[in-house]
């Protein structure tokens, strides 16, 4: 049997999962019984691995082209370069003789393959990409299209904010800061309650836990006095610095650590929000 080990994992939560699958597929193939080796089974088996493959690879290719990751045309090449080879193999014409040993020579070649392609060029996915500390990317996606939005706009605002701050040639900049910052605070609450409502609705144990800790974040937001910015005079710009560290720090935190539970547990039940 293969084995898929911890150092594939190359921590994008979808492409890791179709890795594991394929490694599945294959183990599933090689475990076939010989009686059960025809060449209508091996064909089909030889069919559905190379459309999963083609499948996972059309996955990983828009994944790269989203996030602008420059080993996109590499990789493609190295798609392209498998395909034609299982292509080549799959042509081979199956006979009742032969239909075995067919599959005894593929099945090895196409887990070195995946080895070798997941070890040397799928770990690269997502490590040559900017480093934006504010960048909404997959490893806070929860799977779930409506709370994964909103945590967007949240970490949009933020970079908003940043950037604002951050910019020392434009003038009257803090009434904008502080109409984020407002911005921030409105859409936060409304995020938590729909949240606490999906949650709710899948039965998620943790609801609790998440309130509490919605209930803290949100109280620190309107301990915030907006209408004191404007006092702060030599200390204002480190002040708001502080702040955005804070929120940024905790919101990635929270999803990390939580949120990202809830897709997982909506996943392992089967439920649908």
């Amino acid at each position: 049997m293969y084995q898929f080990t911890e150092d594939c994992l190359i921590g994008i939560e979808q492409i890791d999962e179709e890795h594991r699958r394929l490694f599945a597929l294959i183990n599933e193939a090689a475990a076939l019984p010989q009686e059960a080796r025809t060449p209508q089974t091996v064909e089909k088996i030889l069919c559905h691995l190379a459309d999963y493959a083609a499948t996972h690879f059309a996955h990983e290719e828009a994944y790269m082209s989203e996030h602008d990751d420059p080993e996109l045309p590499l990789q493609k090449k190295e798609h392209e370069a498998f395909t034609k080879r299982v292509q080549t193999l799959i042509n081979q014409p199956l006979t009742e003789a032969n239909a075995s040993d067919i599959l005894d020579d593929i099945l090895p070649f196409l887990i070195r393959w995946l080895y070798r392609h997941i070890l040397s060029s799928d770990m690269m996915i997502g490590k040559l990409v900017s480093s934006d500390p504010f960048a909404f990317t997959a490893k806070y996606h929860t799977g779930i299209k409506e709370i994964d939005e909103e945590h967007k706009r949240l970490f949009d605002i933020i970079r908003e904010t940043n950037t604002l701050i951050h910019n020392d040639l434009l003038h009257d900049k803090y009434d904008e800061i502080i109409h984020l910052l407002d911005e921030l605070r409105e859409y936060t609450k409304i995020h938590f309650s729909d949240e606490e409502a999906y949650m709710k609705k899948i039965g998620f144990p943790e609801l609790d836990a998440q309130i509490h800790a919605h209930t803290a974040f949100v109280d620190k937001l309107m301990n915030i006095d907006l209408d004191e910015l404007d006092k702060i005079d030599d200390h204002q710009q480190e002040y708001l610095l502080e702040l955005i560290d804070f929120l940024a720090g905790w919101l990635v935190n929270h999803i990390l650590k939580m949120d990202t539970k809830i897709g997982s547990f909506e996943r392992e039940s089967g439920i649908s929000g």
